[in-house]
């Protein structure tokens, strides 16, 4: 399943798509294992679009019509392939049941993901080398930004967190400019604040390297000069869960920490001064 995803990425790579095409981009990944044997019907229907949206999609791809499109992915399926229903489990799962393991094929695909790590090690890079290091989430990306925020102020010197929108948004971020910031990290979820956009915006203008962590290649804070790190959300459940983005936070910590020489001295020093306070019950 993870392969076949890469491979629909690698599809949908370098072409400049609508957000309507975006969803179903993002719903073909989601499906990456049936994909190739859906109707332009059923594609539509899974993504919540028109069929003439589907064919539109399949035309700004390069192929001549949804059906060319279909025939593309067969063809690239490896032999062993077959369609995968979701929520499929032995002996009949409930929704809850199928909510959990659509999570696990979100790991999954992050696990695809991160064969290649050169990225989240470029991001820990950039993200470690910044002072300070703002981390902006909005709305129902603000838990993601606090909890990394959290554990990277355990080893870098200066983390900013940036989970407030309003007029305050723009100044908070020109005030890390100034203060030599030279990176921030993003995470962005949906449904995708108007504001998110707007501040990244701002972030690339005025010089920043950009690291977002988002839910598909192609949310619409996607921007070609940024790196941006997919990691899907569930949408089993009246409000989505977000499992792969957490992880990919703690993958980005990991990578940070890497950049930090005196990472692991921090932690210890924590440690130390934690224990004399009795901060934490033993």
């Amino acid at each position: 399943m993870g392969s076949a995803s890469a491979r629909l990425l690698k599809l949908f790579e370098g072409h400049r798509l609508t957000p309507t095409q975006r969803r179903i981009a993002h719903c073909m990944v989601r499906r990456a294992g049936d994909a190739p044997f859906l109707s332009s019907v059923e594609l539509a229907e899974l993504a919540g679009v028109s069929q003439p949206s589907v064919t539109r999609f399949a035309v700004a791809l390069g192929f001549d019509g949804y059906p060319a499109l279909r025939r593309h992915l067969r063809e690239s399926e490896p032999p062993e392939a077959e369609p995968a229903g979701e929520g499929e489990g032995p002996g009949g799962l409930n929704e809850y049941q199928q909510a959990v393991h659509a999570e696990i094929e979100n790991l999954r695909h992050l696990s695809a993901l991160l064969d290649d790590p050169a990225p989240v090690e470029r991001a820990g890079a950039l993200l470690a080398a910044s002072r300070p290091l703002p981390v902006l989430g909005l709305r129902a990306a603000a838990a993601q930004a606090s909890g990394f925020a959290y554990f990277a102020a355990k080893v870098h010197p200066d983390v900013r967190l940036l989970t407030e929108g309003g007029s305050m948004l723009a100044d908070r971020i020109d005030g890390c400019v100034r203060a030599g910031a030279g990176a921030l990290l993003c995470f962005a979820l949906p449904r995708h604040p108007q504001e998110t956009v707007e501040a990244l915006d701002s972030a690339r203008q005025a010089g920043l390297s950009i690291v977002t962590v988002a839910d598909s290649a192609f949310a619409p804070v996607a921007h070609p000069g940024d790196l941006l790190l997919p990691a899907a959300v569930g949408t089993g459940l009246a409000f989505d869960t977000a499992c792969a983005p957490m992880l990919l936070g703690r993958v980005l910590l990991e990578a940070m920490c890497d950049g930090l020489p005196d990472a692991q001295a921090r932690l210890e020093e924590f440690d130390a001064r934690a224990s004399e306070r009795g901060l934490f019950a033993e």
